[in-house]
């Protein structure tokens, strides 16, 4: 049985400690009224600062002189508008940086009990001595879930964040000023009620799969039912699927389009898919190859970190498709309502944008096209270490742009959030894996996938008669 040593469980509780100061941080240099941060912008301004607000800002100053000399401050009115529209964009960043945090790490758990549940549904045999790491990866989405519903009340209910700029008051009201023809015609799906809902549905049947699968599939060990304890598993795992792939697309409509109302795409949720399976991958492969340096998980071979390392290039080329066939479809039709969501991102997150990429696509198709090289598990820690980056900047570009504009930035409060949710993963998922064998004894393809072994990696060379 593994152990959770004190020098890790001491690390993540530090981690959890300083991501939390930072997140603090975040929320305590904000500015707390309109006056603070016309103060904020001003400084911004005289340090030269090169965000296009700044800019306008800027540009608006002299506008607003020039105004006030020949049509009486009739710009000054604009101006203050200006102003009070950064000032929501300063207050939303600390929520933003969260927010990024709290939807990759969440999405991750949730892709890794999706591909877990995949695997008891296609009855795979070389996964097998891996459903305890995946079992214990997806124990993080108990705490990542209950963070979400009050990100989701403090959103709805409370008001405490304006994320979602389509909750502001008047939205839905032909007679109010900020009347939103737009979200007002999409508000059969886009309601108060109906997210807050739907969102705690959401988490709701996620997490009860999560409990009974994980309550059964350590029931299987000590079962001597005939193997009926393994087909209540599957069938769950059946229904579960089916229930997640509607699921998943609604949240990516709710939780991510929905920062940018206006805009819409109709493979959205599979390219938000793609980016949480890549990340999900990665981390599997992660937490694999740590448990087995640690000897706690002895059936585990090369030949598991190979195939693991294959799913993380196959569905890095997927990803990058699915962001082309998105990007191109929209740049060729030129559509105004369609465009202005690239644009926002190209013009003021040009290096993340870019970046992403190269760190999503040409790093991991460069790294691990070489078969060789996906049974190294140094090297499939490289590139893994890449592609988490580089999908961490893939969340944040989604979010950023339609919450914070051109305030986005990567500081203390960004980084806060990943180290606190950070934290947060490696208390649970060790904690959840030191709770049961490691070894699924009662599965009836255990045998299998403890002797699975890629024919071109370890007999290379030797023929082709069968090495199994």
């Amino acid at each position: 049985m593994y152990q959770f040593s004190s020098k890790l469980k001491i690390a993540s509780l530090i981690l959890i400690v300083v991501g939390a100061l930072g997140i603090g941080y975040g929320f305590l240099s904000a500015p707390s009224s309109l006056e603070e941060a016309k103060e904020m912008m001003a400084h911004q301004a005289s340090h030269g600062d090169s965000h296009d607000t700044a800019n306008h800002d800027n540009k608006d100053n002299h506008e607003q002189k020039h105004a006030n000399k020949e049509v009486h401050g009739h710009d000054a009115n604009s101006t203050d508008k200006h102003a009070e529209h950064v000032y929501h964009q300063l207050k939303n960043r600390p929520w933003s940086a969260f927010y990024v945090a709290l939807f990759f790490f969440l999405g991750i758990s949730l892709l890794v009990l999706a591909f877990y549940a995949a695997q008891r549904v296609a009855q795979s045999g070389w996964s097998v001595v891996l459903f305890r790491v995946m079992e214990a990866i997806t124990a993080n989405l108990v705490p990542t879930s209950i963070i979400m519903v009050l990100v989701i009340l403090s959103a709805s209910v409370f008001h405490w964040n304006h994320m979602f700029s389509w909750m502001a008051e008047g939205t839905f009201d032909p007679t109010s000023d900020n009347y939103d023809a737009i979200v007002d015609g999409k508000s059969w799906w886009i309601n108060i009620p109906g997210w807050t809902i739907r969102g705690i549905v959401y988490l709701l049947l996620w997490n009860a799969y999560r409990w009974f699968i994980r309550k059964n599939s350590i029931a299987e060990d000590t079962a001597n039912d005939g193997y009926k304890t393994y087909k209540k598993n599957y069938n769950a795992s059946v229904i579960f699927l089916v229930v997640f792939m509607l699921t998943e697309t609604m949240m990516s409509w709710d939780w991510i389009m929905g920062l940018d109302p206006h805009w819409f795409s109709t493979l959205f949720g599979w390219y938000v898919l793609a980016s949480l399976l890549v990340s999900a991958l990665t981390v599997i492969a992660f937490v694999t190859i740590y448990l087995r340096s640690k000897g706690a998980l002895p059936g585990v071979n090369d030949s598991h970190i190979h195939d693991l390392a294959k799913f993380m290039f196959g569905f890095s080329v997927f990803w990058t498709y699915l962001w082309f066939a998105q990007f191109m479809l929209i740049w060729y039709a030129n559509i105004p309502e369609e465009t202005t969501y690239f644009a926002a991102r190209f013009n003021e997150y040009k290096l993340p944008f870019l970046s992403m990429l190269v760190m999503n696509f040409v790093f991991p198709i460069l790294l691990l096209i070489n078969s060789d090289f996906k049974s190294i598990p140094w090297f499939v820690i490289i590139g893994g270490l890449v592609i988490l980056g580089g999908h961490y900047i893939d969340i944040y570009v989604m979010v950023m742009p339609g919450t914070v504009g051109g305030q986005g930035a990567f500081g203390l409060p960004e980084l806060g959030g990943l180290l606190f949710f950070l934290g947060i993963f490696i208390y649970t998922v060790f904690s959840a894996f030191e709770k049961a064998s490691p070894v699924p004894k009662g599965n009836p393809f255990l045998e299998e996938s403890e002797h699975f072994h890629y024919y071109n990696i370890e007999h290379r060379g030797e023929g082709s008669e069968d090495h199994h």
